[in-house]
């Protein structure tokens, strides 16, 4: 039977980790859901991100779902083990997955606030490379930005370089980007930061995760991403989402509006 990736985020952040599975194994059938009626997770409490993840998990469950794919940091520090409880098939996470990435002694991670808090990342980088430094910096403006689609704007630039400036005065030697959102805006922090600081995107340690479940890679990276077999839902706002989606996906999506009751697959 061929597999059923279910993913899921607030926003249009998961579509980074969907992209990068999509350029390492080509066409994939895949529910993606967009929880923008919530966005952003980031400034929730722990109890509402726990109750939000069983929500969505149970939803994308119905959807015969076979994999979930948590294309969220945020639930993913706070609710792994719901998402475990419920889907009813293997989980792939992100924050063990850029932890097998860090290379360095000093690593910074920019996340949400919620995440900062759970110190996931530090736990899981300090567990698989004991006397790392890890510094994590959390960056509550980041993903509303983000989602208002306005990427070029001085605010961000100016947002983005007070969020770095604790960790470069801290001497990292790379970053992680602790939020599907954040890879949106590399190549602004390439602007930002020195050419010899490494950016860590746990989308790219996802896809590989995901050759155990779909097989050998297919595509070369820099071909036209296959989403025919891609169904993509939101929470609210599905024009919007189709349109600031567009940039990313190299194509406009269509996208169902759902109450996390049905989204049968096969649209």
């Amino acid at each position: 039977m061929t597999p059923l990736l279910g993913l899921f985020d607030s926003g249009i952040g998961g579509l980074t980790v969907l992209r990068q599975v999509l350029e390492r194994h080509g066409a994939v059938r895949c529910i993606y859901l967009g929880d923008t009626a919530r966005v952003p997770y980031g400034n929730k409490a722990p109890s509402e991100i726990r109750l939000i993840a069983a929500e969505v998990v149970s939803w994308l469950r119905n959807q015969q779902v076979s994999t979930m794919v948590m294309a969220c940091n945020t639930t993913n520090a706070l609710a792994r083990d719901v998402a475990e409880g419920q889907a009813g098939g293997p989980v792939i996470g992100l924050i063990a997955a850029a932890a097998a990435m860090v290379k360095t002694n000093r690593v910074g991670v920019l996340s949400t606030s919620a995440t900062v808090a759970s110190e996931a990342y530090r736990s899981s980088i300090e567990a698989l490379h004991p006397g790392t430094i890890v510094i994590e910096q959390a960056c509550p403006d980041f993903v509303p930005l983000i989602e208002s689609g306005d990427l070029d704007s001085d605010y961000l630039r100016r947002v983005a370089q007070k969020y770095l400036e604790p960790l470069l005065r801290a001497s990292v030697e790379s970053i992680v980007l602790g939020c599907t959102h954040y890879p949106l805006l590399i190549p602004l922090l390439r602007q930002l930061l020195p050419t010899s600081v490494q950016l860590i995107d746990p989308a790219v340690g996802v896809a590989r995760q995901l050759d155990a479940v779909l097989g050998t890679p297919k595509v070369s990276h820099g071909e036209q991403l296959h989403l025919e077999d891609c169904c993509f839902c939101v929470t609210a706002d599905p024009e919007g989402f189709a349109t600031r989606a567009t940039r990313w996906l190299g194509e406009r999506p269509f996208v169902k509006l759902e109450v996390l009751q049905s989204c049968g697959y096969g649209h």
